[in-house]
């Protein structure tokens, strides 16, 4: 499995703190199958992220878990907050962007807003596609209609895997996906021992008792992330209901 969205390097942001921690991450998504894993901190006003060092960070990182025998291999990318696109070049959002195309987008806070279509449209005009982190932080009253008109745009929508089955997010999250819009699970784990674990693949199988998500579970797995990673053009093989699912 791919991990999609992830704090695992070291000394930054609010992830693991040093390199102990990152590889403890590491050996803990190897456990759960996972075998590739975006590093994702935050690029956002609040966290001093440098993008140009996250491709040495991301090396050194790699380099430490093949000598500690983790089987997992991190790629970079980034989760880049709303509120700093319109700040960031094109190179540097093509830096953080999964697969070099991807924006892994962290909606403002509180209910989504025109802004976030507004941002959505931007980015396709500047030749990225976004894939839109957290849902279960903004299940408002208009959270679906609202969802479906990004997917048109071509936005994505990814869930934390967690709140699939963790309370008291799993109702809501169970009623997106009888929707149709969720279309990638990823862990978006910070630390080994504290908050979620980097694993997904109890998420994916409450997916598998979800219409119309369920029949393509493989897709989301598999087909989407690796997809993304390559920074290829997406389309979900389900479209967004009109209502949620029972």
């Amino acid at each position: 499995m791919i991990d999609l969205h992830c704090h695992i390097l070291p000394g930054l942001d609010d992830g693991p703190r040093d390199l102990a921690d990152s590889i403890a991450m590491a050996h803990q998504a190897d456990r759960d199958g996972i075998h590739t894993i975006c590093a994702t901190p935050h690029i956002r006003h609040d966290h001093d992220v440098r993008i140009e060092q996250l491709p040495d960070r991301v090396a050194a990182l790699n380099a430490a878990l093949a000598e500690s025998g983790a089987r997992v291999t991190v790629l970079p990318g980034g989760e880049v907050a709303e509120t700093i696109v319109e700040h960031l070049s094109d190179p540097e959002l093509a830096a953080v962007a999964l697969g070099g195309r991807w924006v892994l987008l962290e909606p403002r806070p509180g209910p989504l807003s025109d802004s976030l279509d507004h941002c959505v449209v931007t980015l396709r005009q500047r030749g990225f596609r976004s894939l839109i982190a957290h849902p279960e932080r903004h299940l408002s009253s208009d959270l679906f209609e609202r969802l479906a008109r990004l997917v048109a745009e071509g936005a994505l929508v990814q869930a934390t895997a967690a709140t699939m089955i963790d309370p008291p997010a799993d109702r809501g999250m169970s009623m997106l996906a009888g929707a149709g819009l969720i279309h990638v699970l990823s862990s978006d784990s910070h630390h080994p021992r504290l908050g979620r674990e980097v694993a997904i693949a109890a998420g994916l199988r409450r997916l598998g008792d979800i219409d119309p998500v369920a029949e393509y579970v493989p897709w989301v797995r598999d087909i989407a992330p690796a997809a993304i990673i390559a920074g290829q053009d997406l389309t979900p093989p389900y479209p967004p209901r009109s209502r949620p699912g029972p």
